[in-house]
């Protein structure tokens, strides 16, 4: 049941590379593990050793993990309660309107989840007469583009008929299953469950994966009382990489759509999500997206939306650095390719879930979009996560445009019917989906909370 002491030693690497960009004295290590012997006991005292590495005399960040520290580290003047005017009937139809451009956005970028940049989309759509982008991927802009998602069978024009099974998509509703089940006070613990009995290991990746698999393990323990529970807290800190890429950030979006006009609780719900598997700017993202969405509920002017979640990102970290001056970028820009080409240039390296150029390319759509079709598109045509901040960026602009902001072409093709990789989740029509999920405004403001029979017989089946 162990895994491979090469699969260990690579995971070892990796996080010796992410400690690097994360500002820590790595210096020698590498050289160090390679000369260890290959035992899992040599591995793990190495692994534990990682924790004490000291960072950089000349590092000037200050990236904390806890959400007391997040907050002494962030804006001292940000909103703590609710901003603007609420009106739960008015949310709940924006946060209908919200999921399903995130669904469109997500379809949108599927077929070219390839890590394309705007030069190479450009190229291939101009080759076939479909630049700029305003419709479903074709598969001719497929074979210009030269190379494709494996998902394209299902979701290039012509060939939709369903919203096909996307992770975005999939940890959209486990944020809303929580808030449903748990309400605002939700555990890491009832995130480890909801996990295990919804989430199939194959829709998951990078450190999901790997906390998945973890929560796996703390069911035998749980099975002996050997699980201490405070453990769970620490997990992404022992052998999990990549914990700053955007898989959390694809998690912030029922947690802005519940939290209408209440940035502060918005991310602090995306933090307890986040910091299940994140850290650091991993955290920062998500948290930074749901006061967003939250945001844009009740804000008209979209540039003081983007400047209201930057309020709740800690000001002495690389996120709120780069985003602050994306945000410059987009501001003084004239049109959102001038723009592009601005974030394009100076963070060029951050590319596919590397967060910082993806998150500048959002600010861009959010500026310049004239509806939320418009804006899928605007966002898909910018390359990197195209499925993923495709959905981001639809969940931002339904929630601020409201209904009637997404033409029904692009929802027709779906024929109402949507299919998640989710296990234990059985809800196909896509409109019912829709309307659940409108109703997290109310199921937040009123504190009530209902649980799906079908997840009442799986909590009662694995003795939880």
């Amino acid at each position: 049941m162990l895994p491979s002491l090469t699969f260990l030693k690579h995971q070892l690497e990796g996080i010796l590379r992410n400690k690097f960009a994360q500002g820590h004295q790595t210096s020698g290590f590498l050289a160090r593990l390679e000369q260890l012997p290959a035992s899992y006991d040599a591995y793990l005292e190495f692994a534990h050793s990682l924790a004490d590495i000291p960072m950089r005399d000349n590092w000037p960040y200050y990236e904390p993990d806890e959400l007391e520290e997040i907050w002494r580290e962030c804006d001292p003047g940000r909103p703590l309660g609710q901003i603007g005017v609420l009106n739960l009937k008015d949310s709940s139809k924006r946060v209908e309107a919200g999921f399903l451009a995130s669904v469109c956005g997500s379809m949108l970028g599927k077929p070219i989840e390839v890590n394309p940049t705007l030069s190479e989309l450009r190229q291939a759509l101009t080759a076939v007469g479909e630049w700029p982008l305003n419709d479903y991927i074709s598969e001719e802009a497929l074979h210009a583009l030269d190379r494709r998602h494996w998902s394209w069978f299902e979701t290039a024009r012509g060939r939709i008929r369903y919203v096909a099974p996307d992770d975005d998509i999939n940890y959209t509703l486990m944020g809303m299953m929580a808030l449903e089940q748990f309400g605002k006070g939700f555990t890491k613990r009832n995130l480890r469950d909801l996990w295990i009995n919804h989430l199939p290991i194959s829709t998951t990746w990078g450190p999901e994966r790997a906390i998945l698999v973890r929560s796996g393990i703390s069911y035998l323990e749980h099975d002996r009382e050997l699980f201490n529970h405070s453990e769970i807290e620490a997990w992404p800190d022992f052998l999990v990489q990549d914990t700053e890429l955007c898989g959390a950030a694809i998690r912030a979006d029922a947690y802005g759509y519940a939290c209408p006009g209440q940035p502060a609780l918005a991310a602090e719900l995306a933090w307890r999500d986040a910091s299940f598997t994140h850290r650091r700017t991993g955290i920062y993202a998500t948290m930074f997206i749901a006061a967003a969405i939250a945001a844009a509920h009740v804000l008209s002017d979209r540039l003081e939306i983007i400047r209201t979640a930057l309020q709740f990102v800690p000001r002495r970290s690389r996120f709120y650095e780069i985003t602050a001056d994306c945000l410059q970028i987009v501001a003084n820009a004239d049109n959102w390719l001038e723009a592009y080409q601005g974030i394009h240039q100076k963070y060029t390296n951050y590319c596919h879930c590397h967060v910082y150029q993806e998150i500048g390319t959002l600010i861009n759509t959010f500026r310049f979009a004239d509806n939320a079709g418009d804006g899928i598109c605007m966002q898909v045509m910018q390359g990197n996560d195209t499925d993923s901040f495709g959905a981001t960026a639809g969940s931002l602009l339904g929630v601020y445009f409201g209904p009637d902001s997404l033409d029904t072409r692009w929802l027709e093709p779906f024929q109402d019917r949507i299919h998640t990789g989710l296990s234990y989740f059985h809800e196909q029509q896509l409109s019912r989906l829709a309307e659940r999920i409108g109703r997290l405004p109310e199921l937040l403001h009123t504190g009530q909370q209902r649980i799906q029979p079908s997840e009442l017989y799986v909590n009662e089946r694995l003795g939880i």
